[in-house]
């Protein structure tokens, strides 16, 4: 593999990662009842917790100013996630992924699978900071509170190939899809780190059981179309990439489709 194909994997890995990373943090505003009760011994907590949670979607800023207030006024563990993830929302991924471990070691009460969320979501932020290697390390501490849980292993694999480490995450990505075998985004995953091996059919195998179950997923025709397009199957590549045009309004995918549809044509120029 080229430097400079090694480089657009990375980036492209990267992409992915934010993008997942993403979608857990606007997850976060909605916390399960177990997390509920962790953080609010009381009903009044309780309350206030998911009130603060739900402000972190509408302005996280406000809901960081809100979090303060409470912890200052004798707020616990409750206030202290809700300032991580309103400083997520803010885009201080740094503070809010030390915030989210620092909770995982200390937060009284908590079981092993609370202390992998919390690590996981530390996990997450790490990885839109740019940060892989800590985003490693606290989804491996995660993952060994809780050995089977498939979005830790897709997150960690994700991580992996993002730092080129290809056989390691598909050891992730074949644990997921052992445990649920139409998993259609660990599919996508493992198509891609396939074709930066250059194992292209195990790759085109992948992309076409995620298409089959999932026919217009984004994710799912952008990586058919660079299989194809390493193939040789250029006019494929740009079905396949002009699709997710007519899918996805903006976002990653439809950027990246574009961008490679921009290089077919310099190409032919």
């Amino acid at each position: 593999m080229s430097a400079s194909d090694k480089r657009l994997n990375s980036r492209r890995a990267a992409r992915a990662d934010a993008a997942l990373a993403l979608a857990v943090v606007l997850a976060l505003p909605a916390p399960a009842a177990a997390q509920q009760q962790l953080f609010s011994p009381f009903q009044s907590d309780a309350r206030r917790y998911t009130d603060c949670m739900a402000l972190v979607r509408r302005d996280p800023k406000k809901a960081h100013e809100e979090a303060v207030g409470w912890r200052m006024a004798g707020g616990g563990d409750g206030a202290l996630h809700c300032i991580a993830v309103a400083l997520l929302g803010m885009g201080d991924y740094v503070q809010a992924a030390q915030n989210l471990e620092a909770l995982a070691r200390s937060t009284p009460g908590a079981t092993p699978e609370n202390r992998a969320d919390l690590l996981g979501q530390a996990g997450s932020a790490w990885t839109i900071a740019g940060k892989p290697d800590l985003a490693f390390k606290a989804q491996s501490a995660a993952l060994a509170l809780k050995p089977d849980d498939i979005d830790l292993l897709i997150d960690r694999g994700i991580t992996l190939a993002g730092t080129g480490n290809y056989w390691e995450a598909l050891d992730d990505l074949n644990r997921v899809l052992s445990l649920d075998p139409e998993r259609v985004d660990a599919l996508v995953f493992r198509a891609s780190a396939w074709r930066a091996l250059k194992s292209l059919d195990l790759a085109e195998d992948d992309a076409a059981r995620a298409l089959a179950l999932d026919p217009g997923r984004p994710d799912a025709l952008l990586e058919r179309g660079l299989i194809r397009h390493a193939r040789g199957n250029v006019p494929g590549a740009r079905t396949d990439w002009m699709q997710v045009l007519e899918l996805s309004r903006d976002g990653p995918y439809r950027e990246a489709a574009r961008r490679e549809l921009e290089k077919l044509d310099i190409g032919k120029r």
